[in-house]
């Protein structure tokens, strides 16, 4: 099968990255690696901008050792590749930019956050504007990605992807392969040899540079353990058990796997009056193919039949949701909700003082009782809206009180 150039797909988040150009002297694109940061900015890079890598060795060691030197040599405007391998860098941008300060002057990639935004928020504060890239959207991989917008419940029936609307078998073959731009362009590329490499080059490159991890074996079991949890509330202490680690080294991994962009801690809704919540937050993978790779997912049909099939649905409209929040640069006020009786709602969005439940069914018809568990939302003085079901129907459906059935697929 052909493959389709990385340079055709639109990213969504090139409307956010040329926003921010004609407001802020620095850009920063972080994210996980491989998740097309590269691609993104050089394929928009306007006239006369350079570009430098610092995957380049030599080009990270003139860094390192003369970052004023090496920016004078490079001019201005520049795109500068993974700015972590030259922290030393951040401080002479700012004295570039307070020098003559104009919006537009360095693009920045980066994909190491904690160590990388340490040095931004020291250096660059005012001078810059950040924005994390994930995996591809399910709108950018049909060719949609500029008609994407911010998913907001009230307007679910317009927002439907027709493009990518498809039966349940197509659907959890697009979960299953992810959305890796290398594995998008290339659509038979066998999925163990990608994350086979990606995760030794992550493990050895990115996990070792945010912490030195003396048991990387351990460390990749504990990625085996949280993959087959995903959707699930973290309990550290089932996955140290897996690694046979202790809690507080479980932890500690986690906030690294949340770091490098590989999960997403989803926090509970509350609000402070109210004693009876669940506490701990879920946990969720950020690209469903990865996820599925490390819970030993072989094929579409072993996802399908697995015993996380539905978890894997919630972390794909989990992952969609999301993405369409932050492709626009907009961090969503996004949670679930789960009482100590058991009554629960997979996801509630807070938005303009109101609060939006949406539950997640692995059904193709959704009903009101799928949402049985939203009058036990506090809302203090938010007003509630009605509820949303995601669900496996190929249409919008509209149910009792308002609520709306929507197909997953057309996220």
């Amino acid at each position: 099968m052909a493959s389709k150039s990385q340079h055709l797909y639109y990213r969504t988040m090139k409307r956010k990255v040329e926003e921010l150009s004609g407001y802020y002297p620095c850009v920063l694109v972080t994210g996980a690696r491989q998740v097309g940061k590269s691609t993104l900015l050089r394929d928009m890079m306007p006239k006369g901008m350079k570009y430098v890598s610092l995957d380049d060795y030599v080009e990270a060691e003139q860094a390192k050792k003369d970052p004023v030197g090496f920016l004078e040599r490079h001019g201005i405007p520049l795109c500068i590749d993974e700015v972590q391998y030259a922290p030393e860098l951040l401080r002479a941008i700012k004295m570039k930019v307070d020098a003559g300060r104009q919006p537009g002057m360095y693009w920045l990639t980066g994909s190491q956050r904690f160590p990388m935004m340490k040095g931004v928020t020291e250096s660059l504060a005012g001078r810059i504007g950040i924005v994390e890239l994930m995996s591809m959207s399910q709108y950018e991989i049909v060719s949609q990605g500029e008609k994407a917008v911010p998913f907001i419940p009230d307007a679910a029936p317009e927002l439907v992807n027709h493009a990518g609307l498809c039966d349940m078998r197509l659907l959890f073959e697009r979960i299953w392969r992810g959305g890796y731009p290398q594995l998008i362009q290339y659509p038979t590329m066998p999925l163990h040899d990608f994350f086979s490499s990606y995760l030794q080059t992550y493990v050895e490159r990115d996990v070792q540079t945010l912490a030195q991890v003396g048991n990387k074996s351990a460390f990749v079991k504990l990625m085996r353990s949280a993959a087959l949890r995903t959707g699930q509330q973290l309990v550290y202490s089932d996955l140290a058990r897996d690694a046979e680690v202790s809690p507080k080294t479980a932890a500690a991994w986690v906030s690294i796997l949340e770091t490098s962009g590989i999960i997403s801690i989803l926090e509970p809704y509350h609000i402070n009056s109210l004693k009876r919540l669940a506490k701990s937050p879920k946990l969720y993978f950020l690209d469903t193919g990865l996820c599925s790779w490390l819970a030993g997912c072989d094929d579409v049909e072993a996802l399908m039949r697995s015993n996380i099939s539905g978890a894997m649905l919630e972390t794909w409209v989990y992952g969609q949701l999301l993405r369409s929040f932050a492709n626009c640069g907009i961090a969503p006020r996004l949670y679930y909700f789960r009482d100590l009786n058991g009554a629960e709602v997979d996801f509630v969005l807070e938005k303009n003082h109101c609060l939006y439940p949406m539950e997640v069914k692995q059904s193709h018809r959704p009903n009101i009782g799928d949402l049985k568990g939203v009058t036990k939302i506090p809302t203090g003085d938010y007003e509630l809206k009605p509820g949303l079901v995601f669900c496996t129907s190929p249409k919008v459906e509209v149910l009792r009180d308002g609520v709306i059935g929507f197909p997953i697929s057309g996220l």
